[in-house]
């Protein structure tokens, strides 16, 4: 079975990353975006990834301008803003697409081939994977990422045994 960690993305300067880096840790996947209702969501991503970085969590976003146009800028654009605005220091991946024929492999992974399918209908939706590369829970983008469903679920992953 495909996991996360079996994905290659691009890092923000478009260099092939794969995210087998990330293996053996626990992720907060999320499609973000600059100008979105929503974006604020980053400070609460920000304090997530301060908060447990140092137990085998991170946090993962994929700009993405699916809706709207809300995320029109480009790579270094978006990286300039998310660090001067929310002094973001977790991984923002290059620009992708979460949806439509244009969607990227680990997108369509998270939507299509896990317990958690059904297409992303906004910016800012959450999937939470385990140390093995598989999604555990998926979370609407209107749940803050330091609400306390999330950090239950980061909390609980993150006690489980490593296999």
């Amino acid at each position: 079975m495909t996991g996360v960690y079996d994905f290659d993305v691009a890092s923000s300067d478009g260099t092939p990353m794969s995210l087998a880096a990330f293996r053996g840790t626990v992720v907060l996947i999320a499609n973000t975006a600059s100008r979105c209702g929503f974006t604020p969501q980053y400070a609460s991503l920000q304090a997530l990834h301060d908060r447990y970085r140092a137990r085998g969590f991170s946090v993962l976003a994929f700009p993405a301008n699916n809706f709207m146009r809300q995320e029109p800028g480009t790579n270094e654009e978006i990286q300039a803003f998310c660090r001067s605005r929310y002094h973001t220091t977790f991984p923002i991946f290059a620009k992708i697409s979460v949806r439509g024929k244009e969607i990227h492999p680990l997108y369509a992974h998270l939507t299509r081939a896990t317990d958690f399918r059904g297409a992303v209908v906004w910016n800012f939706t959450k999937f939470l994977v385990g140390r093995d590369g598989r999604v555990a829970a998926r979370f609407g983008p209107a749940t803050d990422p330091m609400s306390t469903e999330v950090v239950e679920a980061i909390e609980a992953l993150l006690a489980a045994p490593s296999t």
